[in-house]
């Protein structure tokens, strides 16, 4: 493919492997499209070597049938092995003499169409790619490239009972049901992949299936300021806050990155303090040594029992002494009094909302349905606004406010007070001319120190920022191993970062 003017471009090109097949990607410029395009390309199989596969399904199904219904309804890695190791006997008997690669393809070949979601494996394990939408039978497969954004794929399924088969695999793979009389199905796979799918004429163009998937290795607050997602001086600035047991909410748009974007601060939180997180979804990670008690909601079984909510899940937490309370997202009314009755008993909350501004989670939470009194909404010390331009893919922090209170026409107003903003010509996020009007009292209020020493405590973790950025530091729990030297072995910390010292040397200061 020539790169010249009207012709298709080759933009990007690697490996992906998924159970022993290597497929290569290639991220393509066409002129005739609007967006670039997923090249996906897979070892090809011919007819005849099909039809080998095809009786060795069939042996195997008659040979083992228990083992087959196990496998169909497990992620177990243990049995994919043993599938493996005997389709790939198999194969050597029945045509001997084959490259060893060849084997270990056929047979996950095999193992994609039997147990899993065919082609679709192995675009899950892209790690470039964040989520995987299938529409229906007539349109190609779409991606969310972490890169690129939104692309077309060369992958296309065959029918709409195809869809329908993958989405009830992945149904019972989490003892779950998707039929015509219960046709949606909303759930998370053991690996952390988040699975929607509908069928149809619930979904009127056909069946649908839309997979979010799971970042094993989570970014990071390096990853995010490496990206333009964040500047150093407001993570500082939030850092602080943080330090001294301030509450803040993360809000933004639809697939704005407000989770990823909680997580990356969650790292700052001092050792010594439990904390709890409740989530729909099992996705916070936090550095293996923090004191953490993750929790997960789960939806009533086919009899309607066994429910626990979020609202039951945050009255339980506030029994078990926690330190800072953390919430995936807020959706209902009794999750949201809850919690900010939570932050009015003194708890540390941070939590994530659906709302496109700061002043706008201010008219959430003060209106129906929430409808909270003013007086308790002012207790949230900052609010953190997520964005995506849907355009180019960018996420930035939009805004970070705090919330205070203004007479308006005799008439005291709830308004945010934007302290750090994006710009969007100059691509930076900057400190706004605007002055704290709660946060700095209150900060002082907390940590005893005078604005000075305020002022420096910022330039000082910009300083740690600074050195976690230039070693490359990205791993969560080296990141959270550096803050908590932060606070315990301060000094030491300090002199490692002013020597240029190596990471590795955090485990003995």
């Amino acid at each position: 493919m020539q790169s010249e003017a009207g012709e298709i471009r080759i933009v990007d090109s690697y490996d992906v492997v998924s159970d022993g097949v290597t497929a290569k990607v290639r991220i393509l410029d066409i002129p005739s499209k609007f967006t670039m395009a997923y090249h996906l390309a897979t070892p090809v199989i011919d007819q005849s070597m099909n039809a080998v596969l095809s009786e060795i399904r069939t042996e195997l199904i008659k040979e083992n049938p228990s083992k087959i219904q196990e496998l169909s309804q497990t992620t177990s890695e243990l049995l994919k092995r043993d599938f493996l190791d005997i389709v790939q006997k198999k194969l050597i008997k029945l045509i001997p003499g084959m490259p060893e690669k060849s084997y270990i393809e056929l047979s996950a070949t095999l193992l994609h169409e039997m147990f899993g979601l065919g082609i679709i494996e192995i675009l899950d394990n892209d790690a470039n790619l964040e989520e995987i939408v299938i529409n229906d039978s007539k349109t190609y497969v779409k991606v969310y490239h972490v890169k690129y954004g939104w692309l077309e794929t060369n992958v296309k399924i065959e029918t709409e009972s195809k869809i329908e088969a993958y989405s009830q695999q992945i149904a019972r793979k989490v003892g779950r049901q998707i039929t015509n009389l219960n046709p949606l199905l909303d759930a998370q796979l053991p690996n952390g992949d988040r699975v929607n799918a509908t069928l149809y004429p619930i979904s009127t163009h056909g069946n649908t299936l839309d997979i979010r998937k799971f970042r094993a290795d989570p970014w990071t607050v390096i990853d995010f300021l490496e990206r333009g997602t964040l500047s150093k001086e407001l993570v500082s600035f939030v850092w602080q806050a943080m330090q001294y047991e301030l509450s803040f909410l993360v809000t933004g748009g639809t697939a704005s990155g407000k989770t990823s974007m909680l997580n990356v601060f969650l790292p700052f939180i001092p050792p010594n303090q439990r904390i709890i997180t409740i989530e729909d979804t099992s996705e916070l990670v936090l550095p293996k040594y923090m004191h953490w008690v993750p929790m997960l909601t789960r939806q009533k079984n086919a009899e309607g029992k066994g429910e626990v909510t979020m609202l039951d899940l945050l009255l339980n937490s506030l029994r078990m002494r926690p330190d800072r309370l953390v919430v995936g997202e807020i959706r209902k009314k009794e999750d949201a009094q809850t919690l900010f009755e939570a932050m009015m008993t003194g708890h540390s909350v941070y939590a994530t909302m659906h709302a496109e501004t700061a002043q706008q989670v201010v008219k959430r939470l003060v209106s129906e349905p929430i409808d909270l009194p003013e007086i308790e909404v002012a207790t949230l010390d900052l609010i953190i606004t997520a964005f995506r331009q849907r355009r180019t893919g960018v996420r930035r922090v939009l805004e970070l406010a705090e919330i205070v209170e203004r007479q308006i026409s005799g008439v005291t107003e709830l308004k945010t007070n934007n302290l750090f903003e994006w710009k969007p010509r100059s691509d930076k996020i900057e400190r706004t001319i605007n002055t704290s009007q709660k946060l700095s009292t209150k900060l002082a209020l907390y940590s005893g120190l005078t604005s000075d020493e305020m002022a420096d405590d910022l330039k000082e973790k910009v300083t740690v920022l600074q050195w976690m950025t230039d070693k490359k530091i990205k791993n969560v729990n080296t990141i959270g191993l550096t803050a908590s030297n932060y606070y315990t072995n301060h000094d030491q910390l300090m002199q490692l970062i002013k020597d240029n010292g190596d990471p590795s040397q955090l485990e003995v200061i």
